[in-house]
Formats: structure tokens, sequence, C-alpha cells
């Protein structure tokens, strides 16, 4: 942060005369009695014990001794505050933190004494209900909230208590008048202006109903007020609000958070705060103050408009973004990739040059001003105290930094229409002329005009249309237009329009979405080219439109996924939902679907090549799996802190071949000797079970399948390690140990995953008979085959003979017969990678292998690209696969010596 270079001031005894050069307000007090400002501690940063014990070293006996002991503190806190920040030894953390910390100190001390006093006459305040003592507690609000108050800063406070009752003395009255008495005195004790001057004057407007609300109000009538009157702005100021006092504070915020912060990402907030800020510039503008550092363009304000935009559209999904401080927020936009690094460093500069300049124009005369002055000798000094040569030096510098937190602010918050009609607008608002419309579409490509004009229409007619609010018409009738052009550029332009018109009539009613694409027209084109890319995608999309947020950023889109991360970002967002299941499995099936989203995106691109693809899309599920087991495991009775449970994965997890819209395919062990361990981790599977399959408002995190567990659908859920080891050893099927083949540990106990692929590779070294092998593997083929008719004269690309389980079941072959003489054969490497190495060793020709190895490939690339045109059956032309469909067959014939 750019930080002002104050004149170079050696001595420290010389300090507090050095700061009395920039600030009258310092003059003042030292003329006024000299001797009491000899501070010895001018060195160090007056800490809050510091302040405390200030206070407890002359108790105040009464009021108007509580008055005059805050504010010789604030004196004596000031001046040092001034010396140490005009010398150059205070960063501007300090100076935020000291004024805060004096601002805390003196709440907290005055309301501990006036409490005790107003209880001595009436007695302690009750909840008629819990029937427990009840205390006032103090919100700060703004600048105090953040902790991050200037240095003659009005505090912004509200005052609330948990129940109504009554006091419980010799003049009884409800709580609701002793806190507002007590309330009453606080504000006193601080912003009464006495022969030694004010503590902080206090400004109580941001309170339920403003300057005509009660002065206090209970939790229940908090929650109350934001619940059917709260206005949006309010949510704005709410952001910075911090309990003060009282030990009930988190429940407190608890309270506030559901108001503040949206569960949604809520794009809702930029035009709300876009229009808080059009009526701060009209009143700047009618002032005529658009030198105000604060208000004015380029000021404090529009910087933390900018963090608190981000902070309401995102914190409700991310805990971090709820932290109150302006420079604390603004390394998060960066690091969650909101703002490119560079801007928020700009802002963060800009910032601290702000703040500075702040106090320096405060520290003049102690008053809560932010506009430069008109006096040349004043300049003079405001440009000394920041360390510049002059006032041109300043202004110069000022200016720069406005200017590029003018720049930022606009690229976030300017309209994207700049109020000028789109040339596209008239063909969907209602028009006379259908046929001018019509001549307009086919000029743009489109190749059913007439059917596109008439879906328009129909549309605009509709009954949702004329259901929705204004403001989401507006938007709806700023998005088609958009729409429209975005869905020209495609190949498929009246398919692709079709497609996002469904999109943008399935969140017709939800405003915050219209929001985001109002606020980012730059996403509908990408939106086009996905929508026009796949109809499963346009479905996909369509089904969670919250997906619409990853389109924003391509640097997070493109991104290569670090799972690691993920799994702490997920993590984090669990722990902030804990204690309500529905928001845990809401936030699971969020990450779940935006990881699958970008990964979406860069596959359409072409920047994923299948086999990564299935990587990432089984790491994915992985990290998921390792959540739900964090999460789930705590019952109600457990019988141990930690499971010693392991999730073993077979099919595509297990072989890391997942699709996007593939089931997993799981089974359940556990190691432990505990009488109830089978009971309990039978519940616990049972929980897993339904975390993963039950559907919420978010949709279904994954489809199962338990069935190749031992003895499948009739055995248990959960087997324990040494009975899952003896079934296969004496029970199996050769079919189960073919599954083996493609099964590995993913989630749980990393002991019994090791365990079991120990055991896993002693089963699949077992020596078998070559002939008996390949008889069971065939005729186990055959049934396969027989449970998959195909009655179309298209090739099945996944079961007809040639195709993507001959080659599986030729390599399980492969495995199963040879690997007691090639351990490798063992390893969980995929099919491509077994084939290859099986030719290495000899056990098919080398040009077969490659053969069949290119065409698993390609009918692999084939199944994923038809399902991505939201095709049912994986099944083509066989003439377009007949080299592909002869390699598999000769690998079939070499390796089984049969059709």
């Amino acid at each position: 942060m750019e930080s002002h270079n104050a004149p170079a001031q050696p001595r420290a005894d010389a300090r507090i005369a050095f700061a009395a050069r920039f600030s009258r307000y310092a003059s003042r007090l030292l003329e006024a009695e000299p001797r009491r400002w000899l501070d010895t501690g001018i060195e160090r940063a007056f800490t809050t014990g510091e302040m405390r014990a200030a206070l407890a070293a002359e108790p105040a006996g009464d009021e108007a001794a509580l008055q005059r002991a805050l504010r010789v503190l604030r004196q004596r806190v000031m001046l040092r505050l001034m010396a140490r920040d005009l010398g150059g030894i205070a960063p501007l953390a300090e100076v935020l933190a000291t004024t805060t910390a004096l601002a805390e100190v003196a709440i907290s001390q005055a309301l501990t004494r006036l409490d005790e006093w107003l209880a001595e006459r009436h007695g302690r305040p009750v909840g008629a209900a819990s029937g427990r003592e009840q205390h006032l507690y103090v919100l700060g609000m703004g600048k105090l909230g953040g902790a991050e108050l200037n240095v003659s800063s009005d505090i912004d406070l509200i005052f609330t208590y948990p129940e109504e009752g009554e006091t419980r003395g010799p003049n009884a009255i409800s709580n609701h008048e002793y806190f507002t008495r007590l309330g009453r005195r606080l504000i006193a004790a601080l912003s009464e202006l006495t022969a030694d001057g004010y503590v902080f004057r206090v400004d109580m407007r941001l309170r339920p109903y403003g300057d005509s609300g009660p002065l206090v109000a209970s939790f229940d009538a908090l929650e109350n007020y934001f619940i059917t009157q709260g206005r949006e702005w309010e949510r704005y100021a709410w952001i910075k609000a911090r309990a003060l006092t009282g030990d009930r504070g988190a429940e407190l915020m608890e309270l506030v958070r559901p108001f503040v912060y949206r569960r949604h990402l809520d794009y809702n907030a930029i035009a709300e705060l876009r229009d808080l800020h059009r009526q701060i510039r009209i009143e700047v503008a009618r002032r005529d103050i658009a030198d105000n550092i604060k208000l004015g363009p380029g000021g404090i304000r529009e910087i933390e408009f900018i963090a608190q935009v981000f902070q309401l559209i995102r914190g409700g999904r991310e805990p971090a973004l709820r932290t109150q401080p302006t420079l604390a927020v603004l390394p998060l936009l960066a690091h969650n990739n909101l703002l490119p690094p560079a801007a928020v460093q700009e802002l963060t500069e800009a910032y601290g040059f702000l703040r500075n300049l702040e106090h320096r124009l405060q520290y003049l005369d102690d008053q809560q001003t932010h506009v430069l002055p008109q006096s040349e000798d004043d300049r003079a000094l405001i440009a000394g105290a920041m360390g510049l040569d002059g006032y041109g030096a300043l202004a110069a510098a000022l200016d720069a930094h406005r200017a590029r937190v003018t720049g930022h602010f606009e690229q976030i918050f300017a309209t994207s229409s700049g109020g000028a009609e789109h040339a596209l607008t008239p063909l969907w608002l209602e028009n006379a002329d259908a046929g001018k419309s019509v001549n307009a579409l086919a000029a743009l490509g489109f190749r059913d005009p007439q059917a596109i004009e008439s879906r328009l229409q129909g549309m605009r007619s509709g009954s949702r249309y004329r259901a929705m609010p204004a403001a989401s018409q507006s938007r709806l009738d700023r998005l088609v237009p958009l729409a429209i052009e975005a869905a020209a550029t495609q190949k498929n332009p009246d398919t692709t329009l079709d497609r996002m018109l469904g999109l943008l009539e399935s969140i017709a009613r939800r405003g915050s979405y219209l929001a985001l694409l109002v606020e980012y027209p730059q996403a509908l084109s990408r939106l086009a080219a996905m929508m026009s890319a796949s109809p499963w995608v346009a479905q996909y999309l369509t089904a969670r439109p919250i997906l619409l947020d990853e389109l924003l950023d391509t640097r997070t889109l493109y991104a290569a996924p670090h799972w690691r991360d993920a799994a702490r970002q997920l993590r984090v967002q669990m722990d902030d939902a804990a204690g309500d299941t529905e928001k845990q499995m809401d936030v699971l099936r969020h990450f779940k679907h935006a990881h699958t989203m970008r990964l979406i995106a860069q596959d359409l691109s072409g920047q994923l090549p299948l086999e990564t693809l299935s990587d990432h899309l089984s790491d994915l599920a992985g990290v998921v799996l390792d959540e739900v087991l964090r999460v789930t495991w705590p019952l109600r009775v457990a019988h141990r802190d930690t499971p010693r449970f392991a999730v073993i994965a077979y099919g595509k997890l297990g072989g890391k071949e997942l699709g996007y819209a593939s089931d997993l395919d799981l089974v359940f062990l556990y190691d432990d000797a505990a009488p109830e361990a089978a009971e309990h981790y039978a519940r616990f599977a049972q929980r897993i079970n339904n975390w993963l399959t039950s559907t919420t408002s978010a949709g279904v995190l994954y489809e199962t399948d338990l069935r190749l567990r031992p003895d499948g659908a009739g055995g248990l859920l959960v087997s324990s390690l040494t009975s899952f080891c003896d079934y296969q050893n004496r029970h199996a099927q050769l079919w189960e140990h073919q599954a083996l083949t493609r099964a590995r540990f993913v989630a749980g106990d990393r002991d019994i995953g090791a365990r079991f692929e120990r055991f896993r590779v002693e089963i699949l070294r077992q020596e078998r008979d070559p002939g008996t092998l390949r008889r069971e593997v065939a005729a186990m083929r055959q049934k396969m085959l027989d449970a998959h008719p195909n009655r179309t004269q298209l090739f099945d690309l996944k079961h007809d003979r040639g195709g993507i389980i001959d080659v599986e079941f030729a390599v399980q072959y492969l495995v199963l017969g040879h690997a007691h003489r090639h351990e490798e054969l063992t390893g969980n490497i995929g099919n491509l990678a077994l084939l290859r190495l099986a030719a290495r060793h000899g056990l098919a020709h080398e040009s077969r292998a490659q053969a069949a190895h290119d065409a698993y490939r390609r009918f692999r690339q084939l199944q994923h690209s038809l399902r991505l045109q939201g095709e049912r059956y994986a099944r083509i032309a066989p003439d377009s696969v007949a080299n592909e469909r002869a390699a598999v067959r000769e690998l079939w014939q070499e390796v089984m010596g049969s059709e």
C-alpha cells in the first residue's frame, strides 16, 4: 500500500511539538495544559489495555466524572496518535485500530458503569421467557463495525437486547424502558459537548425505522423488521455490523446474516448499490462538494462500494467475504478471481492514500471533514502533513488515485447498454409489422424466421411474462435482443435461440439471475456457444441457472482444477453451514455442479482430452465423497471419533473413466472390532448414500449403484474387511474378480484402503486355468450381450460385438490370466495403458493391441459426443467405424480364441 512520506523527525521527545505544526487541535491541547501532555509513551502505540488502565486509575463516581474521564482519555489517545501518525511511525493500520479501540473501550466502560447505576434504582432486567438476566447489546455499524474508524468520526450505533420482560427491583420497569434509558445515557456520556469536549458524536439513524423508530429493539423485533420491513440499502449498511458488547454476539450476528447475505448469488445488489451511489452523486452535486474525498468521484465510498457489492453478491456462498474491514476484503477479491490483482493493488493504494489524507484533514481542527481546505496556508499544511512538496504535488497524486478508482468503479457499476436501445429490440417488443421482423430475422441468418418470430411473440404475450414484476420485465426486455444477437453468431442459430429462450423463461421469476445476465452481457456469448454445442449442456444449465455465475470469468472457467484447494474451500463452506443438513447438502451439490460446469466449458472448447476429463470428474467425485464422510460420521451415538471405514469405487469411478452423468459404483468396508461397529457402520453407509442420492432444491449429488458388494443387492450394505476378503476368496464368482480389476480406494480410512489394495492384488494374481477362464469370461460377455439387445441397424458402441465391452473383457482376461506372472497388470491404470502393457509382455500382438487401443479411445470419444447431444443410446452407422470394429474383433480373436 502507498504510504505518506512524513518529513524527517528523528527526535522522539519533539514529536508532539512536531504534530502541533500540522494540527491546530494538538496546539490547543498543548496550550491549555502543557504539563499534562509530557507523555513518555510516544514511541509505542496506545493499547486497549492502557486505555482501560487509565480509566481504572480514576474511577468515576457519577455521570459527570465519567464524562470527564472519557474525554480526557480521548485527548491523551488522540495527541499520541497524531504525534505517531504525523511523525511517520504509525502505519494506517495502527491509526484505524487505535481509534476503533478508543471507541470500543469508551462504549464498554461507560455502559458498564451506567448499567450499574441504573440497576441500583430499578433492579436488573430479566427475560420473561427464559428468566435470564438481560444486557444491552451495542452494535457498531459503519467504520466502527469494520474496525476502521477515522480520527474524527461519528460512530453509528444500534441498541438491542435479547428478550422482553421487566426489571426485578423496587422501581420495576419494562426491559424496553430500562434499555431505552440506558441507551440515552450512553449516548450522552459519549457525545454531549462539555468543557472537555466530546468523546464521539453518536448517530443512531441506522436503527430499524430510522429516527422515527424506537431507540432500542429486542432480538425478535429486530428479526421481524428484517423479514417484513428491511430495505435493500440497509443490507449494505448491515455488512459492517459488529456486536461490541454482550456475550451473545454470535447469536445476534446469526440473526443478522440471512438478511444481509442471500443463500443464492445476489446480482440484484449491483443495481441496488448503483442506485444508492447515484443518489449520493446527486447529493454531492447539489451541495457542490465534488472535492469531497469520501463521497466525491473516486473517493473512499466508491472503494467501499466495490468491496461491498461482491460481499452482497457472494457472501451467502463464500463465508470469507463476510469480513468487515475494507482492507481485508480487497485482497480476497483478487484471491477469488473477482477482480484482477492489478486492480486490487490500485484500489488498496488509493484507499491508503485517501484514508491518510482524510486523517490529516481532520487532525487540523478535530472536525469531521472530507473536503480539501480553501486557504493557501491550510493547503500547504495538509501537503506537508502528507510528506509532499506543496499542494500541487498533493493535488496531482490525489487526482491520479481518484481517476484510477473511478475507472474501476465504472467498469463494475456501469450499465451495459449505456441507456441506448439495442438495435434488435423491435424484434422482441410488440409491433404490428410481423413481416418486417421475419425479414430481419432471416437477414440475421435464422433458418426458419417465421417460427422464431412466433416463438418470440408467444413468449412476450404469455402469462409468465405478464406476471413478472416490472423490474424483471425490464431486464428481460434488455436480454432477449442480446440473446437473438448472440444466437445469430452460431452455426445453428434457431436451435440455439430456442434453448436460450427456454433458459430465460425458466429464470423469469428469479430476478437475481436476470440481473446477472444484464450486468454481464458478455456471458451471453459464452452461453450461446455452449447451448449451441450441446442440448445436454443446455438442459443442465437451464435446470441449474445458478451456474450462470461460472460463465463470468474466463480465468476461473478455463483454469485447470486444483483439487486440494477446492477441497479446502468446500470444507470451509460446509463448516459454515454446520447444523443445517439441507444447506450442507445444497453446498455439496453447488460445489459439484460448479466444477462440472467448468469442466464442460473446457471440454466444449477442445481444451480437455477425454481421458483428462474423466480423471478430473473422478477426482471431483473423490473430493465430494471425502467431505460427505467427514460430515455424516458424527452419529448420535458414535463409538469412536474417527471411523475405521473406507469407500471402494468400482466401474467407471474405479477405472477413472467417469462421465458427466455416470453413476457411482461403491462398496463400503470397515475394520473395527467394537461390538457395535457393524450396526453403526451400516447406519453410516445409509447416511452416506442418502446424502449422495437425495433430491434437494439443488438436485441430486450422484446416483449410486451398491450391487457390487458381497452377495449383491441381497447382501449387507457394509462389510468388514475380513468378511469381504473371505467372500472374495471362497464365494465370489469370476465376474466379481473381473470387477476387481477396476476397483480402488477413493475415500475414508487410508489404512483400510491400502489393505484392500494389497488383497485386491492377491486375488488378481491367483493362477487360473486359461481354458476355464476363457470360457467363463466369454459366457459372461454373452450374458451381457443378451441383456442389451440392439434391434436397430445401428452399431451400439458399448454393447455390440466389436465394441467397448469387448475391449474391457479382453483386458480383464489378460489381467486375470497373466497377473500371476506379471504383477504390473494389477495396476489400476486404465484399459488403454493395460493394452500397451500386455503388448510389451508379449500377451497380445503389438499392432493388434495398438489398433484396439485406438479403437477403444475412438469409441469412448464418440460415446461422449453422443451423450452431449442428448442421445439415450450411443449408436452410430456401422460403416463409420468399420475399421475400429474389425480391430477389436481381431484382438478378441487373438486373446479369447473365438468370435
